[in-house]
């Protein structure tokens, strides 16, 4: 395995994410701060700060919400550490240290802490891992104490997590005496990895491998757990029978085998990419071939036959899940906005394990589309569901139901909001990547960098007005002359890229996995031009995908666009766009927070008033104009369509 290591220390002053990281600074953090603590006016109270506040006995009252809320705090913990890396902030560090302080109140004498079970079901711990997220929960709080520690140096947070986890690994694991259990929403498995790398506890790693290894083990977990609650229980499970699995089976939480068998993605799509981001990691740890060699054979599953031109997974509603290969409907689609988040998370990770450009292209398509579309342009609104197509007839239809034509505030099941959040806090994680002797450069973010080469310090800086524009441009500043391989992705989606070295031109005649590797010796002010040429490209869909046929969908760089009401009209689906259209490119600074917008001449289709007739509909000329598909609904209501029939 070719291990490369994500780069720290990267200051973001990118055209497009800085914008995004400032209205995480300046406006998510606030307003999700304000949601957990219950005071935006007509939205869905979320209770989870309350919740803490009762268990650490400082507050009266009854645990409300779901069985997870407590996981809405942690991802909001990790969400203020990222961003205190380039928004430094004592009044929010200073809040953030209470609400640390405050779980820390909350916690038991063992350890525990989990607020559902202090509250509500205080003698039941651990007798419904299947649906009660116990592990889940404890999972995100690990990942807020790492990158609370690792951003501010404060251990407070990390101490509480590792009390905690030295509770759980007394609890489970192979030995006589523990439970043979794992977590039915995986979350937990990554964390411990991760809390791992911080502290270099061989137990954590250890306590990772096990939750991987024992789920889909025979005899099942869940059956004899389920048989056991029976006896004890007064009241039904949150997550009651009548609807449990969704009838997808152990599938829904991936435990119908052991994870070395599984060949194909099933079941809920978050909780799969959480499961496998965690079997990534584990597998560069440890380097364990077969563990890469199963998340190699699901990667292709997934984004080969289940993944969405917008990096949506999870076609189904029932169980928020994958469906079977090329069952992928734009207006009944699920794609939850977290399995978008997750799926990122993953191909940073199979990054991870051996750069390659079948990675970074999706993690390029899943940041500028499918993860972005679930926030408006000003984080006051979010989207759970991430439709390719929003129509007239959605109000009507039982199984479209799901699907909102606008961003609501908040939800009861907040778990969108705060991930996709701390995804944008830390996108800098995920531009580099590097070995002992080359440098990554997985992604095109302007911004700083700097790191070490044979003791070296050398620092690059990114310049470039991506994903408006191709041109970019890498100044490496070397104080010491120092040899080191940087690596550049040439991403799938472009077709004659060039590349000059100090106005020298490079032969592009051979890529490694979609790398051009320059090995040399760097010194002073040497700089790489990278140009990406960003033609319009018509997409089309695989034949097996029946519901995309005759049509296209538009994409520029990294970008996917769709058309919506406010510039074309109702009845988007009567839009024609001829074969050989000019597809024309403006930038507009004013529109949508600053966006390329396409434009072309097409036509609307005009039918007779028969509902049915033989006679052939009118072609209406119309000028056709696309937006990028992550900027939809932040102007008027209305229909929105990715897929527009093509003549």
């Amino acid at each position: 395995m070719k291990i490369a290591s994500p780069v720290k220390g990267i200051v973001v002053e990118d055209l497009f994410w800085k914008k995004y990281k400032d209205i995480v600074a300046d406006e998510v953090i606030p307003y999700q701060w304000k949601a957990l603590n219950d005071e935006l006016p007509d939205t869905e109270p979320s209770h989870a700060i309350e919740n803490f506040r009762i268990a650490a006995g400082e507050s009266s009252g009854d645990y409300y919400g779901t069985v997870f809320q407590d996981s809405d705090v942690a991802k909001w913990l990790e969400t203020v550490a990222y961003s205190l890396r380039d928004h430094p902030n004592r009044e929010l560090e200073s809040q953030a240290d209470e609400v640390i302080a405050l779980l820390g109140r909350a916690q038991a004498a063992d350890g525990y802490l989990n607020t559902y079970y202090l509250l509500k079901e205080p003698n039941k711990q651990w007798t419904n891992l299947r649906d009660n997220h116990e592990l889940y929960c404890a999972g995100h709080l690990i990942e807020a104490a790492v990158a609370y520690y690792e951003t501010t140096g404060k251990a407070e947070l990390l101490n509480i997590a590792e009390k905690y986890v030295s509770l759980i690994d007394s609890v489970f694991g192979p030995e006589e005496g523990k439970l043979k259990g794992y977590p039915g929403h995986e979350e937990i498995e990554l964390a411990l990895v991760k809390l791992y790398e911080v502290t270099g506890k061989e137990p954590y790693l250890n306590l990772a491998r096990y939750f991987i290894d024992e789920r889909g083990r025979q005899p099942i977990y869940f059956i004899g757990e389920k048989e056991r609650r029976e006896q004890i229980q007064t009241e039904p499970s949150w997550n009651d029978d009548h609807h449990l699995n969704f009838g997808l089976g152990f599938a829904y939480q991936q435990a119908h085998l052991p994870v070395r068998e599984q060949m194909e993605a099933v079941g809920h799509a978050v909780r799969a990419m959480y499961l496998y981001i965690a079997m990534a990691d584990l597998a560069a740890k440890t380097g364990d071939a077969g563990l890469k060699q199963t998340c190699e054979k699901l990667w292709e599953d997934v984004t080969e036959r289940k993944m969405y031109v917008t990096g949506g997974i999870g076609s189904a509603v029932n169980g928020e899940a994958f469906s079977c290969g090329h069952d992928l409907p734009n207006d009944s689609m699920y794609c939850e906005t977290c399995a978008s988040v997750g799926l990122a998370f993953w191909a940073s990770r199979m990054l991870h394990l051996e750069p390659d450009c079948r990675y970074a292209d999706v993690l390029e398509r899943a940041l500028y589309n499918g993860t972005i579309s679930g926030m408006d342009l000003d984080g006051k609104r979010f989207f759970y569901v991430n439709p390719l197509e929003v129509n007239p007839f959605q109000a009507c239809r039982k199984d479209q139901e799901h699907v909102a034509a606008e961003r609501q505030k908040w939800f009861f099941c907040a778990c969108c909001p705060p991930n996709l959040a701390r995804m944008i806090a830390s996108v800098e994680d995920h531009i580099y990547g590097q070995t002992e002797d080359t440098l990554y450069a997985h992604l095109y973010i302007a911004g700083t960098m700097k790191t070490f080469f044979q003791g070296n310090e050398v620092e690059i800086r990114q310049t470039h007005r991506y994903p408006w524009d191709g041109s970019i441009e890498l100044r490496v500043d070397a104080a010491k002359a120092v040899d080191f391989d940087l690596a550049l992705r040439i991403p799938g989606w472009c077709n004659n890229a060039r590349v000059t070295i100090n106005g020298e031109t490079l032969k592009l005649d051979h890529l490694e996995k979609g790398y051009l590797h320059i090995r040399r010796t760097w010194s002073q002010d040497d700089t790489v031009s990278l140009e990406l040429p960003m033609p319009v490209e018509r997409l089309r869909s695989h034949s097996l995908v029946s519901m995309n046929q005759g049509q296209i969908a538009l994409q520029r760089g990294p970008v996917v666009y769709c058309v919506e009401e406010t510039d074309n009209g109702s009845n988007l689906a009567a839009l024609r766009l001829p074969q050989e259209s000019s597809l024309e490119i403006e930038y507009d600074e004013q529109l949508l927070n600053g966006i390329v917008k396409i434009t072309a001449q097409g036509y609307r289709i005009q039918s007779s008033a028969a509902l049915y007739s033989s006679d052939a509909p009118q072609r209406i000329p119309q000028s056709i104009t696309a937006i990028p598909y992550y900027a939809w609904c932040n102007r008027e209501k209305g229909e929105m369509r990715v897929w527009i029939h093509e003549i």
